[in-house]
């Protein structure tokens, strides 16, 4: 059985052949597919973050004037993506969309230690307990985690920011963003172990206010657990063990290093034939990463205090002895970052 699973895996291989993304082999001629029709207008994908120190990485972007104040009102469920979701409505007439399920704390950290170095991000807030006014009756997703009272634990609210919609999609490989940037924050997706780097996770975000566009990773609920796709839930989401003991760089050369993340996936998901080839083409978005690049993403990040990583921790939910354990992984990891 194991001989027929590499040769299949041998056949993917060759099916999936590396790509080099825009970050390696940058192009300001070459835009494609959803950038085409961003491009007419300026975008962003990120800003020097001048004031790292200051930054508080407990409430994120959106600051503590930002954070959602309950009760809520249920407006209406949401279906996309794999992990419950719905609307409400704070008391304030601010619409926010609620992630629940094993995503909730791993986002809310990525989220806060993305925008610490300068990338835009949505705003997320979690809250350990969602009181909601009306209790949901035909939820079809997360019926299992409502309480009697129709209160929800362990969500992740999304900001709805008026002034900005989301008008498209980016890739990894067919892009025109500035190489530096993008290499940047290939280096920040290796660092939290976030394997779930699918193009649809990517969004640009028009800002009506400022005429510009932002470009955004909007999903890293795959986060800090397995450097790839795991038969486990359990183990390839926020989860301490795992991201404890995996493998952050896998090999470094004379101009480039390579990242573990993302991985390849488990082969019991060679079930789902297209998705698993999809994901071995993903590997590539962690590897020939110019050192250069790299270690300025390792200076900027060791500009943040002991205090700020382990506030991104904490925003996340995660109890005070887990807030520590995550955090020396991560201090780590920007060492290594650091020395190349």
């Amino acid at each position: 059985m194991f001989r027929i699973y590499r040769q299949m895996c041998g056949v993917l291989l060759l099916s999936s052949i590396s790509w080099a993304p825009a970050a390696v082999a940058y192009s300001p001629e070459k835009m494609a597919g959803v950038v085409e029709e961003s491009s007419r207008r300026p975008g962003l994908l990120w800003r020097d973050p001048s004031d790292i120190r200051s930054r508080d990485l407990f409430y994120g972007s959106g600051g503590r004037e930002h954070q959602p104040e309950g009760p809520f009102t249920f407006v209406k469920e949401d279906l996309e993506g794999t992990n419950p979701k719905f609307e409400v409505r704070d008391k304030n007439g601010v619409t926010w969309k609620v992630k629940l399920g094993p995503e909730a704390k791993p986002e809310t950290v990525a989220n806060r230690l993305v925008w610490a170095v300068g990338y835009f991000v949505p705003e997320e807030y979690f809250l350990e307990t969602l009181p909601l006014k009306n209790k949901p009756k035909h939820l079809k997703r997360g019926r299992e985690l409502m309480h009697r009272d129709g209160s929800f634990s362990n969500a992740r609210l999304k900001r709805d920011e008026k002034g900005v919609k989301k008008i498209d999609i980016w890739s990894w490989r067919n892009n025109s963003l500035p190489p530096r940037e993008l290499n940047g924050l290939r280096v920040m997706m290796a660092l939290i172990n976030n394997w779930d780097l699918k193009d649809v996770n990517n969004a640009v975000y028009e800002d009506k206010k400022t005429g510009t566009d932002r470009y955004m990773v909007t999903d890293m609920g795959a986060s800090f657990g397995t450097p790839g796709l795991s038969w486990s839930q359990q183990r390839s989401k926020g989860d301490l063990g795992t991201y404890e003991h995996s493998k952050f760089i896998t090999k470094v050369k004379s101009e480039s290093v390579d990242f573990a993340t993302p991985a390849r996936p488990a082969l019991v998901n060679i079930v789902g034939i297209k998705s698993f080839i999809m994901r071995l083409g993903l590997r590539n978005i962690g590897k020939n990463v110019p050192r250069d690049d790299a270690h300025w993403m390792g200076e900027m990040l060791g500009r943040l205090s002991p205090a700020q990583i382990r506030d991104s921790f904490r925003a996340g939910g995660y109890s005070p002895e887990e807030t520590e354990a995550f955090a020396k992984v991560l201090e780590q990891r920007i060492s290594l970052l650091k020395q190349l």
